[in-house]
């Protein structure tokens, strides 16, 4: 068919052009566009564009800056005030652009309170017009139905993590978060159809005043909220939370879900709570106490009006005696992720986690990215990680890495599971062979021992030979686990 004429492409009835465009990716609606004048006004109909994945940063230190800019502004221009899911992430690395190791990144990150670089001023810098830009585009969209705000965090670096003060040493840096935190809650304000609002790490943006400035008819729809910094207090407070009445999914650091906040969400007044996501930031502990947390009778009220209740905890850097004392019996535990670099997880907090959530345990996560791979089955008739196998009769997925996992260990857990799980993966770096195995069994014992997994499981297996797949930034990985965990209600 021609393209031109009064018998091509051109003739079709714009309901059929947008149509068929429907089928196309964003980026090739994008393209498209720019064939002719009637293409483009077909292809910027509010209907196709319901849906936008934006990932910024990282644009002000190559010279590519002003290009990214102008794209950005006119993404926002155009579908700004009617998109109605956005999905905003702060690209990895944006404040590191020198650096394609994430991990040096993160050692050259200066503390707050010191004078950052002017690389680091620059890549700030873009970090902010950015975002004005994007609030600034759907600061008056009503018809906004998610949003979803992710940026790289600050938290894991040796210096300490940046703070506000380090966005503040940006040419009118104050000015600019100021303007920021004003477009997000007049964003809230307009809204009036808002189901899910999730804003994680993005510095600067929200604050513990941000969520008065809900409008009553998106308190009334909102069905998921997450709110994590781990620079600032509180972010969510009673009477705020009372607001929403129609919650089925929440996502808070650990330190911030009190007595007061189970207490509402154990309400009958409510509906049930489905979906919690909490993060439990080891090195936030000195200026986020555990004291005041929901206790074993907060668990037990909350437990009993949300009967259908799973949570998920992520545990970053924190040591066994104060995960023994977060993982109270009555909490309906589905998925676990333990994450370190110094700190050891202990055989006795594996047999406590095992036995507790025997029956709700799901995921479970074992990572460590420091020195040596120690062994928790030393001195013990029975590995604790084949005995968390035995007995969480519902995990589905295992992840180990950083701690020594013996190879017929490693065979004992996939003929315990079979295929029931679904996931296991092990670091090539954490399996261990027994000195003596060669003396009984012939062949090479890693083509054994894949042999011996795969059979159990049912399926082909490997160890992962790249740990940086098993490695993901923690709290990007808790970040988008949350987001899956809590939209599989």
């Amino acid at each position: 068919m021609a393209l031109c004429g009064g018998v091509g492409a051109l003739a079709l009835p714009s309901e059929l052009i947008v149509h068929i465009f429907s089928f196309l990716s964003d980026r090739d609606k994008l393209r498209a566009s720019a064939v002719c004048s009637r293409w483009r006004e077909c292809l910027f109909y509010p209907a196709l564009w319901t849906e936008l994945k934006l990932r910024i940063g990282g644009g002000g230190c190559n010279g590519s800056g002003s290009d990214e800019a102008a794209k950005l502004e006119f993404l926002m221009r155009k579908f700004g005030s009617f998109v109605r899911e956005l999905q905003l992430e702060l690209v990895e690395g944006n404040l590191s652009p020198l650096s394609n190791d994430p991990t040096a990144a993160r050692m050259e990150q200066p503390p707050g309170g010191q004078e950052a670089p002017q690389r680091w001023r620059d890549a700030m810098a873009t970090y902010l017009d950015q975002v004005l830009c994007v609030f600034t585009g759907i600061r008056n969209n009503r018809n906004l139905q998610k949003l979803s705000l992710y940026g790289d965090t600050f938290i894991l670096q040796q210096d300490g993590p940046l703070d506000m003060s380090s966005l503040q040493q940006v040419h009118q840096g104050e000015k600019k978060i100021n303007e920021v935190q004003q477009l997000f809650m007049e964003l809230l304000s307009n809204s009036r159809q808002l189901r899910w609002l999730s804003c994680s790490f993005m510095l600067g943006v929200a604050t513990p005043c941000s969520l008065s400035c809900l409008s009553n008819p998106a308190a009334e729809t909102l069905q998921h909220l997450s709110l994590l910094d781990h620079q600032l207090g509180p972010l969510v407070s009673p009477s705020e939370l009372d607001r929403l009445s129609n919650l089925h999914s929440l996502a808070l650091d650990f330190c911030d879900f009190t007595p007061e906040l189970c207490g509402l969400l154990a309400s009958p007044r409510r509906a049930p709570l489905h979906r919690l996501s909490l993060l439990l930031n080891g090195a936030a502990l000195e200026f986020k106490p555990l004291e005041g947390t929901a206790t074993e009778d907060d668990w037990k009220a909350l437990v009993q009006v949300s009967a259908n209740l799973r949570v998920y905890v992520m545990a970053l850097e924190v040591d066994s005696s104060e995960l023994l004392r977060v993982l109270k019996p009555s909490l309906p535990l589905e998925r676990l992720h333990l994450d370190s670099y110094s700190t050891l997880v202990t055989d006795g907090a594996l047999e406590l986690i095992s036995q507790q959530y025997n029956r709700t345990l799901t995921h479970f996560l074992l990572l460590r990215d420091g020195p040596g791979f120690p062994d928790l089955s030393v001195n013990r008739n029975e590995d604790p990680l084949v005995l968390l196998a035995w007995r969480c009769t519902q995990l589905a997925v295992l992840v180990i890495h950083g701690y020594t996992v013996w190879s017929h260990n490693l065979v004992a857990i996939s003929r315990l599971r079979g295929s029931s799980l679904r996931v296991l993966t092990v670091s090539e770096e954490s399996v261990d062979f027994d000195p003596d195995q060669s003396l009984y069994v012939e062949g090479d014992p890693v083509h054994n021992l894949v042999k011996e997994v795969s059979l159990g499981l049912g399926r082909v297996w490997h160890p992962c030979l790249d740990s940086a797949v098993v490695l993901s930034e923690p709290s990007q990985h808790f970040h988008r686990e949350l987001r899956a965990f809590s939209a599989g209600m």
